[in-house]
């Protein structure tokens, strides 16, 4: 293959080509390098000028807190880093980081005001960080604030990132890398196709035509080739030489036949001969070969008797190996069921169901240890009937309980009949009677955290040690599995705070928001408990509450608290908080679906919502369920540009619009609500009744 012509011809042909195309993509890269760099350095002298005016501007108008408030509104952008101002002595008199205020800047920053310090200078560092600086100037407007001998006030500085430009550059390589992959691929098969019709094809021709000359089909040799002057004339050459050697052959073979005629006559009496002579020398190697295959019978006899002990042995050391795998399976299992969550009560579920499957036992029931109280609370049971537990419920830690003395022994107990152990009670404190009985200790490092206790088999049988042994081993895997899971929930409960403290941050600041997000997360969880929504994703749904607003940090404070009329400008960046939360909380990813609920949040049943137009039962109920609280609260509080509404014209509102703005399920919910006094505590029905009908 590697030494055939057309893969030398298309080997070079496609280097050559390579090289051609790899040159060409290569300039072209450099170009659109050089494009980026030059487009950086014009957009940065624009920016730096408008938010430069901004500066002086506010500057100029006395106006100092909102020059603070620029540049820290600057520092929020991802491309734009360290807006200060400072002097020529390179002292930073304003920053969006208050720390940095008296501080030097960088000789990196101060050497580019002083290449260029009458207008604008931009330097780069290492090619990706840009510094610019220009200076602010005094003028008439601000003599009343400096003195008129004193002509620059100060240098705006800048750093500008081009991270932002990275996906934009890697777009133009994998274009132009496309477009070099297709013309060597068009190239490629252009040139196979060439070779494979003008010089593959005819010399597979001159091949089959050799293949039926070599097996003697004279008929079938000749072959015709008209793709190419060179190629006709070879065949027609060819043909010629098989029509000679055919003539060649038949003279041949006519002289050979005659000669082997007489041959065999001559060897015919030989042969006859040494037949006779060999078919004795059989006949004496039989009898030998039947007196050792009845010695070879005697001994195949005696091996089949070993082969039956053997077989015996290797049947019980298979069983014993069955055991083994089971057990390591089991364990296997185990450690795949209580991996794949992180949620305590459903870790504790999935546990319980694989010890008592594996162990083949009817109970089994987890108690946590609290080392504070010295008492147990019940972390989930299974197999013990009619039982309504309360987690918070304290189990006190007494003598005859199997816990009890797991816990102060700190090792795993096997009670095979606890008739015959009057140190422990039969009956269980959760309300059944325990026959057998397995209890392992819950560790986390050195520390006991609970019991795993598995009891009872459906006919009675008892537990043995090994049962002991890989229950212990579960309950090893468990310990570790419930501290990550621990440390999972109070990963996520920090972060949560963290989140839930900035959101009422915000709010207090302005007298009109403040509380929002509680009342808010109050009315969604009734909504979601009248509706008997899940546990899971009722927290889904509180989280969603809580942070729904969390993407009005992108919007300026003045618009958010603008006392006029709002315009269609100011109305379309105000849509554009869900989409700003989502991208705030999108690095979160056990937060995925309380994103996509505070995206839905702004939209209507009817699909006229915003910012997808989402519609009926496309969106989720957790975010019709917010939908339905965010509009009753807003209706219900004073805000900037009203006052609220009565509660009863709220009401009034979610009755009117369910089946457009809202989920008639939803606001039916609401309004039943409203009428038990559950949705605002201290109301009796007949006030609320009062309410709606008035």
């Amino acid at each position: 293959m590697l030494n055939s012509l057309k893969f030398k011809i298309l080997s070079i042909t496609l280097l050559i080509t390579l090289a051609a195309v790899a040159v060409a993509t290569w300039h072209t890269m450099q170009t659109q390098n050089l494009m980026v760099r030059q487009l950086v350095s014009q957009n940065s002298r624009i920016l730096a000028q408008t938010i430069h005016n901004s500066i002086s501007s506010a500057m100029q108008n006395g106006r100092n807190q909102e020059v603070v408030n620029i540049l820290q509104k600057v520092a929020e952008e991802n491309s734009i880093s360290s807006p200060r101002i400072f002097d020529p002595q390179g002292r930073i008199l304003l920053s969006a980081d208050p720390k940095e205020i008296g501080r030097q800047v960088s000789a990196f920053d101060l050497s580019t005001y002083r290449s260029t310090p009458e207008t604008f200078s931009l330097s780069s560092q290492d090619g990706n960080l840009y510094s610019s600086t220009l200076p602010i100037l005094n003028s008439p407007d601000c003599h009343s604030c400096h003195d008129p001998a004193q002509k620059l006030l100060g240098i705006f500085n800048v750093h500008f990132s081009l991270n932002f430009l990275d996906k934009l550059q890697r777009q133009g390589t994998e274009a132009n890398l496309f477009s070099s992959v297709a013309i060597l691929l068009i190239m490629g098969i252009s040139l196979i196709g060439f070779l494979l019709y003008y010089v593959d094809n005819p010399i597979r021709k001159l091949a089959r035509a050799m293949n039926q000359l070599e097996r003697g089909d004279f008929l079938n040799a000749n072959t015709s080739i008209k793709s190419s002057a060179e190629m006709a004339l070879l065949a027609e050459k060819y043909n010629r030489m098989v029509a000679r050697l055919r003539n060649l052959l038949d003279s041949t073979v006519r002289i050979e036949s005659e000669l082997a005629v007489n041959r065999e006559k001559l060897l015919h009496k030989d042969k006859i001969e040494r037949m006779n002579l060999t078919l004795e020398d059989r006949l004496k190697e039989i009898e030998n070969l039947n007196t050792s295959l009845e010695e070879r019978i005697d001994e195949v006899e005696e091996a089949n008797f070993r082969i039956a002990d053997l077989a015996s042995n290797l049947e019980d050391r298979n069983t014993s190996l069955k055991q083994v795998i089971s057990r390591l399976s089991t364990l296997y299992d185990t450690g795949l069921v209580i991996n794949s969550t992180m949620e305590l009560k459903s870790l504790f579920t999935l546990l319980l169901k694989k010890a008592t499957e594996s162990l083949g036992a009817e109970i089994g029931y987890i108690l946590l240890y609290s080392k504070e109280t010295n008492q147990l609370r019940i972390g989930e049971v299974i197999g013990v009937p009619n039982i309504d537990f309360d987690s918070l419920t304290e189990i006190p830690l007494r003598p005859g309980g199997v816990s009890h003395w797991v816990v102060e022994n700190r090792q795993p107990l096997l009670i095979k009949k606890i008739a015959q152990e009057p140190r422990f009670e039969r009956m269980s404190l959760l309300g059944f009677a325990r026959d057998s009985v397995l209890c392992a200790p819950l560790f986390v490092g050195h520390e006991i955290i609970g019991t795993l206790t598995i009891a009872n088999r459906p006919d009675g049988s008892n537990f043995y040690a090994e049962d002991l042994e890989l229950l212990s081993t579960i309950a090893a895997q468990a310990s570790v599995a419930i501290k990550n899971a621990r440390l999972y929930e109070d990963q996520q409960q920090i972060y949560l705070n963290t989140v839930q403290a900035l959101v009422s941050a915000i709010e207090a600041s302005d007298n009109y928001t403040r509380g929002h997000s509680e009342r808010v997360t109050r009315y969604s969880l009734l909504i979601a408990r009248k509706l008997n929504l899940s546990e899971v994703a009722s927290k889904d749904l509180e989280q969603a509450a809580i942070l729904h607003d969390i993407g009005k940090i992108g919007i300026e404070d003045n618009l958010l608290h603008k006392p006029d009329k709002l315009t269609a400008e100011d109305v379309k960046t105000l849509q554009q908080h869900p989409l700003i939360g989502m991208r705030i909380l999108e690095p979160i990813h056990f937060m995925q679906r309380v994103r996509e609920i505070i995206g839905q949040h702004h939209e209507r049943y009817d699909g006229c919502g915003y910012p997808h137009r989402i519609k009926g039962e496309d969106l989720l109920l957790e975010s019709r369920i917010l939908s339905v609280a965010d509009s009753y609260d807003a209706m219900t509080s004073d805000r900037s540009y009203r006052k609220a509404l009565p509660r009863k014209e709220a009401l009034r509102e979610i009755e009117t619009h369910a089946g457009s703005q809202f989920d008639p399920m939803v606001a039916k919910a609401l309004l039943d609500l409203a009428l038990t006094g559950e949705l605002h505590a201290g109301e009796t029905a007949t006030e609320v009744t009062d309410l709606l009908s008035a």
